[in-house]
């Protein structure tokens, strides 16, 4: 199941019938779309598609200079029309109005009902000005831009924030059963599959990991290979609690656009040096890695 919902993120752009899946996973169509439902709380199609379009939402409201057709063929639409009326289903705009009523920046888009029962996108403005999350950055992060090299990792998949944990708990097991776990300056990283300025928090995908000195053959368990590539990033470091994470993730990307970088087409990740559980006051020392060109 790791395996297909890697591929399916990986190839939105192409035809992703649940024949074809299933096989790919080696199930029977009626089983894996069973494990399929159990595991991400979504049919096979539901999943494909809401991924297809919270891309596509993003690409509409970030990038700005991609023009529509280079977005929906990306996506896997065949035309205009049926990206069109599947992105207003979901969103409750066309893809033109989206794109023009999404502001410069903003925090995340939000889906609200309206009293009519109608769907509306709602883009949620941060929640202080940016002049005041750009000071707060460079008071509470030591920002560089560096390359780091490639890191060979054990990772576990978590489909939403609430099972990151547990997560954590699968692949510490395993670490421990490897004679890994505990040892002194043992890294664990967190890797964002999707962006929370689109996806819910209950449905984003991240990936628990371990730093590993060599790179792990083949999956065990729940527990598989992982790759950060070598290359350069803007890294943040600091001293912070659980509940400043998302304020830090936040800061930093204003950072980068305020000084001209661009997103690498990569993952970016959260390096922890110590645990918030033995701090007295539940900080802990991490770095916040974003892949930039």
């Amino acid at each position: 199941m790791v395996k297909t919902i890697q591929y399916i993120d990986n190839n939105l752009d192409t035809e992703l019938s649940l024949e074809k899946v299933s096989e790919l996973a080696a199930y029977s169509p009626f089983h894996f779309h069973r494990v399929f439902r159990l595991i991400t709380g979504e049919t096979l199609q539901n999943y494909i598609i809401r991924k297809r379009i919270e891309k596509s939402a993003f690409y509409l409201a970030v990038k700005k200079n991609i023009i529509l057709k280079d977005i929906y063929l990306e996506l896997g639409f065949s035309n205009h029309s049926a990206f069109n009326k599947t992105f207003k289903k979901y969103y409750g705009k066309s893809p033109s109005e989206f794109r023009k009523s999404a502001p410069e920046k903003f925090h995340k888009i939000q889906l609200k009902q309206s009293k009519n029962g109608q769907t509306d996108a709602v883009f949620q403005q941060y929640i202080c000005n940016i002049e005041n999350l750009l000071n707060w950055t460079t008071m509470n992060l030591k920002i560089k831009v560096t390359e780091l090299p490639e890191m060979n990792l054990a990772a576990v998949m978590s489909l939403g924030i609430a099972n990151v944990e547990p997560s954590f708990n699968i692949l510490i097991d395993w670490a421990k059963e490897k004679k890994l776990f505990p040892k002194e300056n043992v890294k664990m990283i967190s890797v964002y599959h999707d962006s929370f300025k689109v996806t819910p928090p209950d449905k984003v995908r991240i990936h628990a990991c371990m730093l590993l000195d060599e790179q792990l053959k083949q999956q065990e368990g729940q527990v598989f290979p992982e790759t950060i590539e070598a290359g350069k990033f803007i890294v943040g470091s600091g001293e912070v609690t659980l509940n400043d994470f998302e304020q830090c993730w936040v800061s930093l990307f204003l950072w980068m656009n305020e000084n001209n970088y661009s997103v690498r087409k990569a993952f970016p990740f959260e390096i922890y040096h110590t645990n918030f559980k033995e701090h007295p006051e539940g900080k802990m020392l991490v770095d916040f890695c974003i892949p930039i060109n």
